[in-house]
């Protein structure tokens, strides 16, 4: 399926700077419990120019393995391979879902990378709607019925595209910040649940770890 959906990516983007694929074939294949989704792809776009979603496309096709995942993977940020950040953040939430994180598709909305969520706002909702088909696509071949995503950004636009209105949990850290994570479904049973961004909330920390709150929200889908 991962061949057919690179067909599915438009051509004006392939030559910028980003990815579209965090985890390879064996996750884009089959039916799979759920889509991980961010906003777009983080880093500085001119420094990385030469990181171009085609580039991308073809490391992944030829490349990587059949259960690579980039979260668990990949060196970040010149950190220890799989170390950075929101990488073992992510590999926490699948591990204790008791998910192999290479047959997870995961990727972003948007397929061009920017620094900061700002400096798409112009352009945001514009390359989220041509990137869409994309992950319709995933979503209705993979049989997903649970998508999550990180940041509310992330979430707020799979909602509207899915029509997920009926709000049917919410889990609150319990620490000072009291950051939210929330689910909503729509009318055919799809959920999309939105949790802090892993840049930013420790999902392994015991008072931000919103596993429970997703385990629960995907069963009672």
């Amino acid at each position: 399926m991962i061949e057919t959906l690179t067909g599915l990516i438009p051509e004006d983007l392939l030559d910028r700077s980003g990815s579209v694929f965090y985890s390879g074939k064996d996750a884009f294949s089959g039916t799979k419990p759920i889509y991980l989704l961010g906003l777009n792809p983080g880093g500085d776009p001119q420094e990385m120019s030469e990181e171009t979603i085609r580039l991308h496309i073809e490391h992944v096709l030829h490349e990587k393995a059949n259960n690579w995942c980039a979260y668990r993977d990949e060196s970040w940020g010149n950190a220890p391979i799989g170390t950075w950040r929101m990488q073992p953040r992510v590999i926490h939430l699948l591990s204790r879902l008791g998910l192999e994180p290479g047959d997870i598709p995961a990727s972003n909305i948007i397929f061009v990378r920017s620094r900061r969520a700002r400096e798409i706002a112009e352009t945001r909702n514009a390359m989220a709607a041509v990137c869409w088909p994309f992950h319709l696509k995933v979503i209705d071949d993979l049989k997903i019925k649970s998508i999550v995503c990180f940041g509310q950004d992330a979430g707020w636009w799979v909602r509207r595209q899915l029509k997920a209105i009926r709000k049917v949990g919410e889990f609150v850290e319990q620490n000072k910040r009291r950051w939210s994570s929330t689910a909503f479904a729509n009318d055919v049973g799809t959920t999309v649940v939105t949790l802090p961004h892993p840049s930013i909330a420790d999902w392994t920390s015991p008072a931000s770890d919103p596993t429970a709150f997703v385990r629960e929200a995907i069963r009672s889908r």
